[in-house]
């Protein structure tokens, strides 16, 4: 079981709450009843405003459970409705920091893919357009640092996110050769890893959206954490 965790929240009001979700963590509760992130900042409103009735909190995108870093929950229906029409316009931005086994073959670059989830298996793979249920997958990467290591090139890029498909990320690198540092489900170098939920080489560090009620831009953002950042950080030196 997960156990229950404080949960950083970077800034809060009566629309919107933007907090830090610790990776290994669901964005809400599944089979395995482990704490779920929105259980406990549904518990936080509910003692920060002495109510009885459960509190109004709505997800408006989601980080997969072994990815941390930054997201924004709608605290009213007039929130999320504003958020989610950002989202689906393109109005809200949101970077990632990822650590890939290998080197892509130019220093920046995009990514376009079509992707078909299979939610028997909780996989998403990429097809061909045209592929009943697929959908566009794009995504934006620059280098940062690469590095050699024991365990081959490890390479630290930027993503910027266009499109939120099923683990999109994830994917697209893993079909170029490129999986994430530790991705038990995509990357074969770690497949036989035995811890399930083990942090990933991905991290939510960059949110950008327009605030549902004054319109003001809102950033945010966050360094990223876990062991394949430790890494970078460690063997660069």
């Amino acid at each position: 079981m997960t156990k229950k965790k404080k949960i950083p929240i970077l800034f809060e009001d009566e629309s919107v709450l933007v907090c830090e979700k610790p990776a290994g963590m669901p964005v809400q509760g599944d089979k395995t009843r482990d704490m779920d992130l929105l259980t406990l900042l549904k518990n936080h409103l509910f003692e920060e405003q002495g109510g009885e009735e459960e509190p109004y909190l709505s997800i408006v995108h989601r980080l997969d459970r072994p990815v941390g870093g930054l997201m924004v929950l709608a605290k009213t229906k007039e929130a999320a409705a504003s958020l989610s029409h950002q989202i689906q316009n393109l109005k809200f931005e949101k970077n990632y920091q990822a650590v890939i086994c290998g080197s892509p073959k130019e220093d920046f670059g995009t990514f376009e893919d079509y992707l078909l989830k299979n939610g028997k298996t909780n996989r998403t793979e990429v097809v061909a357009k045209g592929t009943p249920g697929a959908k566009q997958a794009v995504l934006d990467y620059e280098l940062i640092d690469s590095i050699e290591t024991k365990e081959g090139v490890l390479t630290w890029v930027l993503v910027i996110l266009h499109t939120g498909r099923h683990h999109q990320i994830r994917v697209q690198f893993a079909s170029r050769g490129l999986g994430l540092y530790g991705d038990t489900k995509y990357n074969p170098a770690f497949r036989k890893t035995k811890k399930t939920y083990q942090e990933i080489g991905l991290y939510s560090t960059r949110l950008v959206f327009y605030h549902p009620v004054t319109g003001e831009k809102m950033i945010f953002k966050t360094e990223p954490r876990g062991e394949a950042f430790d890494k970078m950080d460690v063997e660069a030196f």
